[in-house]
């Protein structure tokens, strides 16, 4: 007799950061959601985070999130992990922090070589200002 492993599918949401009762920070985390049920329309889940006693079973579109890779429920509120759901883990999960252009500024300036850098330093800090500002956009 062979026994198979109990497979589970998830689908991902982000719980946004909060303040609880005591004015202390929780930073944003990645929620799975299980999957309950796939029809060729719909993939059903359960959107229960472990508050309520009983599952709360919602769906999104099946074609939407197979060929994109993430959808955005029409009637979810901002708050709830759920309004956008991805087929995988971000690939950008931990969020990085927004890098501080006039700090990368102030190293390009630094790294000058009229500023005695050399230009190899200016030419590297110089492309990851430009690649923060183009990612800030």
């Amino acid at each position: 007799m062979t026994i198979t492993p109990d497979v589970r599918e998830h689908l991902y949401g982000i719980q946004a950061g909060s303040y609880d009762g005591n004015d202390n920070w929780r930073p944003a985390q990645l929620v799975a959601f299980r999957i309950i049920k796939k029809t060729p329309r719909r993939i059903y889940y359960d959107a229960n985070t472990g508050t309520e006693r009983s599952p709360r079973i919602r769906y999104v579109s099946r074609e939407a999130i197979e060929s994109d890779g993430e959808v955005t429920r029409r009637n979810g509120q901002w708050w709830e992990p759920d309004v956008e759901l991805y087929a995988k883990p971000p690939q950008t999960w931990p969020p990085q922090p927004d890098l501080d252009l006039a700090g990368l500024k102030a190293e390009m300036a630094a790294a000058h070589p009229d500023r005695g850098g050399s230009a190899a330093a200016f030419v590297a800090a110089r492309a990851a200002y430009e690649k923060a500002r183009e990612n800030r956009r």
